[in-house]
């Protein structure tokens, strides 16, 4: 089976907080309660593994049904930290889970990180546009045309995210939902994204763009 959605993310996110606390952007747990980058990887972990819960109950308006349910958890298993902590945290893993849905706003750079690596999930056909089996459609064929994606230090900014694909059809993933996520997600200036096209043994640039 592989790695599920939820662990995916996970690992996409954690990647990019580390780039980016290395190319010395705050984290907004630091800046506004004075926290550790420590406590903004909680965050982000949690939000990252908690964002989808409420599919369980009905996948529209899931973001909203996800935070009931991981608030109860996240009272349960935060006891380690005290009250104040814990207090903030949760709020800041609420914020990030219902910030990832498609009209969202992010108030902060870890809501942002977990909204962008939600979208990043989209190698080998994993798409988070919903299609209906077997419906053939461009949400469909886009999925299948992505192969990989990477996040990577960049040059000229802080993070660098790589998607290679076997069709051109795969600028839709990129275009519609990654551009899409990307916007407004208050991590937009410190990322480039790039896209290749695999045409036998050459991978061509055919898309690159910053915000």
């Amino acid at each position: 089976h592989g790695p599920v959605h939820f662990q995916i993310v996970a690992n996409i996110a954690n990647r990019l907080a580390r780039i980016l606390v290395k190319h010395k952007v705050e984290m907004s747990i630091v800046k506004n309660y004075d926290l550790s980058n420590e406590h903004a990887e909680l965050v982000i972990l949690l939000a990252s593994i908690f964002h989808d819960l409420g599919m369980s109950i009905s996948r529209e308006g899931h973001e909203g049904y996800s935070l009931f349910l991981a608030n109860n958890i996240l009272h349960r298993v935060l006891d380690f930290l005290s009250i104040e902590e814990k207090t903030i945290v949760i709020s800041d893993t609420l914020h990030a889970i219902i910030a990832h849905r498609s009209g969202g706003k992010p108030y902060t750079i870890e809501a942002g990180i977990v909204r962008v690596a939600d979208a990043l999930d989209m190698s080998e056909g994993r798409s988070r546009i919903p299609y209906e089996a077997g419906k053939i459609d461009i949400h469909a064929i886009s999925a299948a045309a992505i192969d990989r994606v990477e996040i990577a230090e960049g040059k000229e900014k802080p993070a660098q995210i790589n998607i290679w694909m076997n069709n051109l059809a795969g600028i839709f993933q990129v275009d519609e939902l990654l551009k899409h996520k990307l916007e407004g997600s208050g991590i937009e200036k410190y990322v480039v994204v790039s896209a290749y096209l695999r045409e036998g043994e050459e991978n061509k640039l055919v898309k690159e763009f910053e915000m």
